[in-house]
């Protein structure tokens, strides 16, 4: 019988609660494993135990992405982990999007701004402020040319606490075709989803965001398809993940560019999506018999 873990965090007031994991648990253990939902933190695990270590809702690693990158190469010393320990050290920081994009792969433009480094902001259009380090739309902010210094104070606030900035454009596409996800499990596509616009104008960097406004079923266009595929190949090293979900939004031309590609710990839209979980399980179970 093989063990495995779902990895979560702990209940809080900016956590979002992982809907799916109990839908996985309870199918994981109908085919026969032995599955349990561990925090990622919880003190005295003995990950070793374990055959297979499938992170699932960590949601709160953006907080402490030090300590977490941490748990992550050492559970990944201890066992089979999903997706694997480098695959995630890359991906918990968006500057990934700058080495997708010297591969070819079309994002949404991206400057980063360091603590302690100049500040430039565009002057001619509205555009996003937000972490490399982020989740749920955390310390994401929309803002207009006239705003600033808002925008000046949303920076000093996550340099002050460590983080690196991005500067995005506002991508105008977003408010008409919404934001895509694609997810993949076990080497293939499993399903699509579309959302609205997370961030409306006005809303503080600091105020919680609706992380998926209008969460819908979505048929991939074959060109989100071959641009999801372009992004997962252009992973260093070419590692097998277990999962995948591909971000995507229109460019200013109507061509499909990753937003962000979610490598650590996507949400998987199971309850849009119910006819996947065979599917997860069959990958799973898979995994954890190597």
């Amino acid at each position: 019988m093989a063990r495995i873990a779902l990895v979560t965090c702990r209940p809080g007031a900016e956590v979002s609660v992982d809907r799916d994991l109990p839908v996985l648990v309870e199918a994981l253990r109908e085919a026969r494993a032995d599955a349990v939902a561990v925090e990622w933190d919880r003190g005295g695990v003995d990950w070793g135990g374990f055959d297979l270590v499938l992170i699932r809702s960590t949601w709160d690693y953006s907080w402490r992405a030090a300590e977490f990158v941490e748990w992550v190469e050492a559970c990944g010393k201890a066992t089979r982990l999903a997706n694997p320990a480098d695959v995630v050290r890359w991906n918990v920081d968006k500057r990934y999007l700058g080495e997708l994009a010297a591969a070819g792969v079309p994002v949404v433009p991206t400057r980063y701004v360091a603590p302690g480094e100049a500040v430039e902001l565009p002057g001619d259009r509205e555009y996003v402020v937000k972490p490399t380090s982020g989740a749920g739309a955390r310390f994401a902010a929309r803002y207009t040319p006239d705003q600033h210094d808002i925008a000046v104070r949303h920076l000093e606030r996550m340099h002050a606490e460590g983080f690196t900035a991005m500067v995005q454009p506002y991508v105008t596409g977003i408010d008409v075709g919404g934001e895509r996800a694609l997810q993949f499990f076990g080497g293939r596509l499993l399903h699509a989803s579309r959302k609205g616009a997370v961030l409306a104008r006005g809303t503080a960097y600091d105020e919680r965001k609706v992380a998926h406004p209008g969460l819908e079923v979505w048929q991939p266009t074959d060109a989100e398809l071959a641009v999801a595929e372009r992004a997962l190949a252009a992973v260093p090293g070419a590692p097998e993940l277990l999962y995948a979900r591909v971000d995507l939004v229109d460019g200013e031309g109507g061509e499909p560019r990753v937003m962000e590609l979610e490598l650590v710990e996507p949400n998987l839209f199971l309850s849009l999506h119910s006819a996947s979980v065979p599917r997860v399980v069959e990958a799973v179970l898979a995994a954890a018999r190597g």
